[in-house]
C-alpha cells in the first residue's frame, strides 16, 4: 500500500492493493488485485472513507507447499468464489490504512509499504516500509495552448468542443453494433453518440459527429475526457474516409475542423504554480470520479457542478428500479446481466448505494475542503430506458427534454424508490466518510411548491437541510427560477444557473438540434438581461449564485460579463479554468483600477 495515489501525486489518501495468497504475484504484477482508496483527513476523524473499491480478477496464488518442506511455495489457480469477493474486509482495509498514516506521520513523507494477513489468525501485520519515490503527476499546474505548426485541407467542419487537438486514423463506425472493431488512439467518427458508445471515447484520438450541438452527449463528455471533439458536421462519417490520417483541430475558436492528414502543432505550455486567486470564486464541473485526483491539481475553488449521470451510466449501468425489481424486467438477458452486476451484494439497491456513493467520496476526497455541489439525478426519461432494465420502467415522451425529468421525478412514485437510493448514497458519503464538504443540488425544479416537496422527500430520507451543515442548491434553469427567484430562495441555499436549459427555454428551440444551433446563443440579449437580472435579485436577498452552464467555459466574454454583474462562482470545463482564470484576474484589476478613479 502506498499513502499517495501513485498515478497523480494526490496526498490525501492511502493506496491499498491486495490478493490472495502470498504477496509476490502483486508485487510483480502478476495478478490483477483488489484495490482501496481510504481518504486520510477523515479517517483520522474516525469516519469510514473507504472512497474507492475495485475487485480484482485475482486468478493465481501462490501458497506453500507444506509437503515439500517449509520454505517451498507453488502457484494455484484461484476459485471463482474467492476471485468474486474481497480479499479484506472493510474493517481490514480501514485498520490497514490507520497503520499507513502512522508511519507516515513518523518519517514525516509519502511511503510505500508491504503488508500482510496471517492466513490462519487473521493478523494484519505491516512487513517494509520504506519512502514511495516515485510521486508521479507533481510537476505543478501549466497552462495548456494547442497550435497548427502547417496548413492543410479541411474535410469538413462543426463547432468546436474543448481546445485542443487530436491526430490519428479514422474509423467511420455508424452503428453501435460496430463498436468492437475501434481500435485505441483511433479518431472516432460517428452519426451521434449516447452513453452505450463511452468504453469507446474514452480510447479515442479525437471524436467527429454528424449531429448533436454543444451540449449534446458526445460534447459533454468529451469535454470531461478532454478530448478534441467536433460535433454537428452534418457530413462527418460521409465525408471522412475509413482508415484515413486525419486531423481534428479545436484550437482556432469556435468553429472544429477536420483536416486531411496528421498535421504537426505545438502544444504551448505556461506554468502557473504562484497563480493569485480571484474574489470570483472559480471552480469545476466534472463528472468522472476516475479524472478527480488528477483535475484537483488545477488551481480552483471546489465543484460546482458533480452530475452523478457519469457515475450511473459507467459505473452502475442499470437502471435504479430494475435493480431493486429486477423480477420485472421481462428480458432474461438483462435479469441475467444485472446478476451479474450485483455479485457480492446482498441486493440490487445496496449495489446501487455503493457504487454512486463511491463515486461521489471520491470527487468529494479529491477537491477537499472545498464544496463539491453535487447535483441529483437529472436523466431524461429516454435516457434513463437506456439503461439496463430501463424500459420497464419508463414513459415513452415525444419531448423528453421538457417531461419526465429532475425534481417531478424524486417525490413521483414511478421514481421515488429510485431517488430513495440516491439520498442514501449521499447521507453514506456525508456521515459514513465524513465527507461534509457535499452539497447538493436539485436540478429543474419547475415550481416553488415542488421544490418544497422535493426538500420534504429529502428530509424524510435524513438529508435535512440545515442539519450538519448540509446546503440544497436549485439549478437556475427555467424562466420560472429566475420570475420567482425570491420565493425560491427561501426553499433553497443558493442557485447555480444552468444557461443551456435557461437559453433553449427563452429562446424556444431544441439544443441539441443542429437545424437550428445558429440561433442557440447564450449570448442573445434576451438570456444576458435575464441572467443579470437574476444575479441582481438573488444577491440582493443574501443568497449565493454562480453558474455551471456551458457559456463561461466557451466564450471569455460571457465569463467577464458574469463577473460585472457580481456573480458569486463561475463553474468551468476543466480544460478552460487555468485561461479563463487569467481572464477574470485581469478584469478585475481593471474593474478595481476604475473604481478607484472614480468611474
Amino acid at each position: 500500500m502506498f499513502t499517495i495515489s501513485t498515478e497523480t501525486g494526490f496526498r490525501d489518501v492511502v493506496l491499498i492493493n491486495g490478493a490472495w495468497g502470498l504477496g509476490e504475484n502483486v508485487v510483480r504484477g502478476a495478478v490483477n488485485p483488489d484495490e482501496f482508496f481510504v481518504f486520510k483527513p477523515t479517517l483520522k476523524q474516525g469516519y469510514r472513507p473507504i472512497i474507492s473499491k475495485h475487485i480484482g480478477s485475482k486468478k493465481k496464488k501462490i501458497i506453500y507447499s507444506l509437503n515439500n518442506g517449509p520454505q517451498s511455495t507453488h502457484e494455484i489457480t484461484v476459485s471463482q468464489e474467492d476471485r468474486e469477493r474481497f480479499c479484506l474486509n472493510d474493517d481490514e482495509v480501514l485498520s490497514l490504512a490507520r497503520m499507513a498514516c502512522v508511519i507516515e506521520d513518523h518519517y514525516q513523507r509519502p511511503m510505500d509499504i508491504e503488508w500482510a494477513k496471517d492466513g490462519q489468525t487473521g493478523e494484519l501485520f505491516i512487513v517494509q516500509a520504506r519512502p514511495e519515490t516515485v510521486q508521479s503527476g507533481l510537476q505543478g499546474n501549466v497552462l495548456e495552448e494547442y497550435h497548427l505548426q502547417q496548413s492543410g485541407d479541411v474535410i469538413t467542419r462543426g463547432r468546436a468542443v474543448g481546445s485542443k487537438i487530436g491526430v490519428g486514423k479514422a474509423m467511420v463506425i455508424k452503428d453501435a453494433a460496430e463498436i468492437a472493431r475501434f481500435e485505441a488512439g483511433a479518431v472516432l467518427v460517428t452519426d451521434m453518440t449516447d452513453p452505450d458508445w463511452e468504453p469507446v471515447m474514452k480510447k479515442a484520438a479525437a471524436i467527429v459527429t454528424n449531429r448533436g450541438g454543444r451540449t449534446c452527449h458526445a460534447a459533454i463528455v468529451s469535454r470531461e475526457l478532454g478530448i478534441p471533439c467536433v460535433i454537428g458536421t452534418g457530413d462527418g462519417t460521409t465525408a471522412i474516409a475509413d482508415s484515413d490520417a486525419v486531423t481534428v483541430c479545436c484550437s482556432e475558436g469556435e468553429t472544429g475542423f477536420v483536416y486531411k492528414g496528421e498535421l504537426a502543432f505545438e502544444i504551448k505550455k505556461t506554468d502557473l504554480e504562484e497563480l493569485k486567486r480571484p474574489r470570483t470564486k472559480i471552480m469545476m464541473n466534472i463528472g468522472n470520479p476516475e479524472q478527480a485526483f488528477g483535475l484537483r491539481r488545477i488551481p480552483n475553488d471546489g465543484v460546482g457542478l458533480a452530475r452523478l449521470e457519469f457515475i450511473i451510466n459507467t459505473a452502475i449501468q442499470a437502471h435504479p428500479i430494475a435493480l431493486l425489481h429486477p423480477d420485472r424486467v421481462a428480458d432474461p438477458a438483462e435479469r441475467d446481466k444485472i446478476a451479474e452486476l450485483i455479485v457480492g451484494y446482498p441486493d440490487g439497491g445496496e449495489y446501487f448505494v455503493d457504487q454512486l456513493a463511491q463515486g461521489v467520496a471520491t470527487l468529494a476526497a479529491a477537491f477537499h475542503p472545498n464544496d463539491v455541489i453535487v447535483r441529483m439525478s437529472d436523466f431524461k426519461s429516454n435516457e434513463y430506458a437506456n439503461l439496463l432494465g430501463g424500459r420497464a420502467f419508463e414513459p415513452e415522451e415525444s419531448n423528453p427534454m421538457i417531461g419526465f425529468r429532475g425534481a417531478s421525478r424524486y417525490y413521483d412514485d414511478r421514481y421515488r424508490e429510485g431517488f430513495m437510493l440516491e439520498c442514501r448514497a449521499m447521507k453514506r458519503v456525508r456521515e459514513e466518510m465524513g465527507l461534509k464538504n457535499v452539497k447538493l443540488m436539485i436540478p429543474f425544479c419547475r415550481t416553488v411548491e415542488e421544490g418544497r416537496r422535493v426538500v420534504e422527500v429529502m428530509a424524510g430520507a435524513g438529508l435535512e437541510r440545515g442539519k450538519d451543515g448540509l446546503e440544497l442548491y436549485v439549478m437556475c434553469e427555467i424562466p420560472s427560477n429566475v420570475v420567482l427567484a425570491e420565493e425560491f430562495a427561501e426553499v433553497f441555499d443558493g442557485f447555480s444557473i444552468g444557461s443551456n436549459d435557461l437559453t433553449q427555454l427563452l429562446l424556444g428551440l431544441d439544443r441539441d438540434s443542429e437545424i437550428v444551433a445558429h440561433l442557440y446563443d447564450e449570448r442573445n440579449e434576451a438570456v444576458t438581461r435575464m441572467i443579470a437580472d437574476v444575479i441582481r435579485r438573488v444577491k440582493a436577498v443574501g443568497c449565493k449564485i454562480g453558474i455551471c452552464g456551458q457559456a463561461p467555459s466557451d466564450y471569455p466574454e460571457f465569463a467577464a460579463f458574469l463577473v460585472e454583474c457580481g456573480i458569486d462562482s463561475i463553474s468551468l470545463n476543466p480544460d478552460t479554468v487555468l485561461a479563463t482564470t487569467l481572464k477574470i484576474l485581469e478584469l478585475e484589476t481593471r474593474l478595481d483600477k476604475q473604481l478607484e478613479a472614480g468611474g
